[in-house]
């Protein structure tokens, strides 16, 4: 199955996601435009945020702010970006399990570059406090489990040894939780659960043969056989099956092997020190 079609497939079978992404938002401000009105909203126990342009949006980078302010109107967060938006799905859903809702922004600090846009969590319980924040390099996804805890799917850009297009890029899925006011990754817990938003997709052995042409002029138009091994690679190291990604890295032809594992040490071995170990175990150094 090629890599398209299961993005479409799990664009239709994923479960549904907490955030609608339908109609464009009520709270928001875009640099883009100048017309941007001022917002306020009432939240719970005194709060109250606003949002909309700066003071002097021509003498600034960030012309867009949004605030938290308590009761007594003091300041108590504040994001700025080229754009900022309120959620208002998302916001009164709890996230840490604490029983209390939460604030979320999304804030683009990248211009509209398809790079730089992220999620904000803020909790005003029992102190207001950052929570935690989620880059949206690919869809994020807020869903509750059967408990009814948030579970957070998060498609990733990854390593990969040899450059793509934009669109071209190796892609993975991370999971994470909240305990103990703490974004934790749980990516292993769902693993076996076959959802098809984990990278799995299969190469046909002409695909494979082509590889060795990684690097080469013109080897951009094998970048989907490319993407799709260096996505299913990252994906076993996100599952923690380090063993299944060190079979799929003995795919790669020997010289362009080396190029994918020292990109793997570069991104993974701090995170992964026991992935990071069996790569040098190969005879590869970082």
């Amino acid at each position: 199955m090629s890599r398209i079609l299961l993005l479409l497939v799990c664009l239709m079978c994923s479960s549904p996601a907490l955030h609608a992404q339908g109609e464009p938002p009520k709270i928001a401000c875009y640099a883009s435009e100048e017309d941007n009105a001022p917002h306020k909203r009432k939240l719970w126990d005194g709060y109250e945020i606003s949002l909309g342009p700066v003071a002097n949006p021509q003498e600034v980078e960030y012309r867009c702010t949004a605030a938290v302010y308590n009761k007594a109107g003091r300041v108590v967060f504040r994001t700025s970006g080229f754009n900022v938006v309120f959620d208002e799905d998302l916001t009164g859903e709890d996230f840490d399990g604490d029983g209390k809702p939460e604030v979320v922004f999304r804030t683009d600090t990248g211009g509209g570059n398809h790079c730089c846009w992220g999620y904000i969590i803020y909790s005003l319980s029992p102190n207001p406090h950052k929570l935690f924040e989620i880059a949206m390099d690919g869809k994020v996804d807020f869903e509750k489990d059967k408990d009814g805890k948030m579970v957070i799917w998060q498609r990733t850009s990854v390593p990969g040894g040899f450059a793509t297009s934009m669109a071209g890029r190796p892609f993975a899925e991370k999971v994470s939780r909240v305990r103990d006011g703490k974004l934790v990754d749980a990516t292993s817990e769902f693993c076996g659960t076959h959802d098809p938003r984990f990278e799995r997709s299969d190469l046909t052995p002409e695909d494979l043969k082509k590889l060795k042409n990684a690097g080469e002029p013109g080897y951009e138009t094998l970048e989907d056989a490319i993407s799709t091994l260096e996505s299913r690679t990252a994906q076993h190291v996100y599952c923690r099956e380090y063993d299944e990604a060190l079979k799929d890295l003995n795919l790669w032809p020997a010289d362009k092997r080396e190029v994918e594992i020292k990109s793997l040490l570069h991104a993974f071995g701090e995170e992964y020190p026991e992935f990071a170990a069996k790569l040098r175990e190969s005879g590869v150094k970082k």
